[in-house]
């Protein structure tokens, strides 16, 4: 592949991705053929049409899948394991209670939400939204079984915008480096936009849409036992459970964060050893291990029952994380054939103000691609020598970074893993999800680049 370089233009390269993207959508809709078929042989038909070379067809599939799984299935796998746990010990249920009967019905969607956007400031979007699911879905069944929106999309929108929006995740600090902006500046307007964009693409989306589609809650960490104990573990140690895996994050994202602004020497021993424990695998799976101390003896269970019941998560989440897997494989392909770069290329050279440039930019990949990443760093790229040259103060540099940002999140589809993931995990089919994620994540990009709009502003008259 290195020796390769794509002969096609942009137009013929973006009419192959949009005949790859309806050719899903009809196989999946239509044609009821499985997501995780359709999109391997979607991913394989695309290669050829799009000239990647035969003999590395099969090793951008594998890469794609094996890419997008590295992660996706320790994080699901651990997630549904720590979830089954809950459930079984009829700790789900406990937490579930207490929390209605502090909050109310009626104010439960917004309460999590918030407890969402507060575990995501150090958490990745698919680490916090597998941990939270055992805990939506047992408020979602308290409250009405067929309502599993009305607490879901609040919530995985909460998890989205801290991702995108807010250091020390990796997107707004790698444009941030690109730009050469003041991380702490970009830290405080992130904060700023988070609460509102989060409020009106989550928390408001998510009562509109739950209005209008009912859907079940899944049983994705199986059905509430028959049995469940007379003693179940107190709400406290739930949410002391949820809050180990987001502290354990947090000294992984934190010393990064200060090891790049030179405060922490993060290659000393002690350092990398935090470091390990807080990536979000190991927290998980730290975290599952304390919960079957924890949970499974006071159910008096240990050694082969519990060894069942961490076993029965799997099951379940088996198609989640293939079909992720999957998703992830399309959008290596549609990477590999150079849409993205080719797109790049056409739209640096239209000479829109910079700000306006690197969102159109990044909506663009985001679009042709999937990968919310590459379309951030691809943008920023672009865009940094033009920012780092020009006359800009750092609340506007900080706005461009968000700006950015904003782009790369815009209207996640097919091509995007991680439409998958929230899809499958939500019991959604195809079109459901096009209906209710996708524009979710369109309001919220859209939404966050008026509000950074207002911030360039103020800062081009300071």
């Amino acid at each position: 592949m290195e020796d390769w370089t794509q002969t096609l233009g942009t137009v013929p390269l973006l009419g192959i991705a949009a005949g790859a993207i309806a050719l899903i959508l009809v196989m999946i809709i239509v044609f009821k053929v499985h997501a995780f078929l359709t999109l391997i042989v979607v991913s394989l038909l695309t290669a050829f049409v799009a000239g990647v070379p035969v003999s590395a067809i099969a090793a951008t599939l594998t890469g794609g899948f094996g890419g997008t799984l590295g992660t996706v299935a320790l994080l699901v796998a651990l997630g549904a394991m720590l979830g089954r746990l809950i459930e079984h010990s009829g700790g789900a249920k406990a937490l579930a209670d207490k929390f209605v009967e502090v909050f109310g019905e009626k104010r439960a969607p917004f309460a999590l939400g918030i407890a969402s956007l507060i575990l995501g400031f150090p958490m990745f979007f698919d680490a916090g939204l597998v941990m939270m699911l055992p805990i939506i879905f047992a408020i979602a069944r308290r409250v009405s079984t067929n309502n599993v929106l009305l607490f879901g999309i609040p919530a995985a929108a909460a998890f989205s915008v801290m991702h995108v929006f807010l250091p020390p995740h990796p997107g707004p600090v790698t444009a941030s480096e690109l730009y050469g902006a003041n991380l702490g500046i970009v830290l405080v307007v992130g904060l700023v936009i988070a609460f509102p964009v989060w409020y009106v693409s989550g928390y408001l989306w998510g009562k509109f849409v739950a209005a209008r589609i009912p859907l079940p809650v899944p049983n994705l960490f199986g059905g509430i036992d028959e049995d469940q104990p007379v003693n179940p573990p107190k709400p406290r140690t739930i949410i002391l459970l949820l809050l180990l895996p987001m502290l354990l994050i947090f000294l992984n994202t934190g010393l990064t964060t200060l090891g790049a602004a030179g405060i922490v020497p993060v290659e000393d021993l002690w350092a990398q050893t935090l470091i390990l424990l807080g990536n979000s695998a190991v927290a998980l799976l730290i975290t599952v291990i304390v919960a079957m101390i924890v949970l499974g003896r006071r159910r008096g269970e240990n050694g082969s029952a519990l060894e069942k019941i961490v076993d029965s998560a799997l099951g379940p989440v088996a198609s989640v994380i293939l079909i992720t897997g999957a998703g992830g494989m399309f959008g290596a392909v549609l990477r590999a054939s150079g849409i993205g770069d080719a797109l790049a290329d056409s739209l640096s050279a239209l000479g829109l103000p910079i700000i306006f440039a690197a969102y159109i930019i990044a909506v663009v990949i985001r679009l042709a691609q999937g990968s919310a990443t590459v379309a951030l760093v691809t943008a920023a790229g672009l865009a940094a020598p033009a920012v780092i040259a020009g006359d800009f103060n750092p609340l506007q540099i900080a706005a461009i970074t968000l700006a950015t940002a904003a782009g790369s999140v815009f209207a996640g589809h097919v091509n995007d893993s991680g439409f998958w993931l929230v899809g499958r995990l939500m019991g959604m089919d195809v079109k459901t999800t096009l209906k209710t994620w996708t524009v979710q994540q369109t309001i919220e990009s859209v939404l966050a680049f008026a509000l950074v709009l207002v911030v360039y502003g103020i800062g081009s008259m300071l």
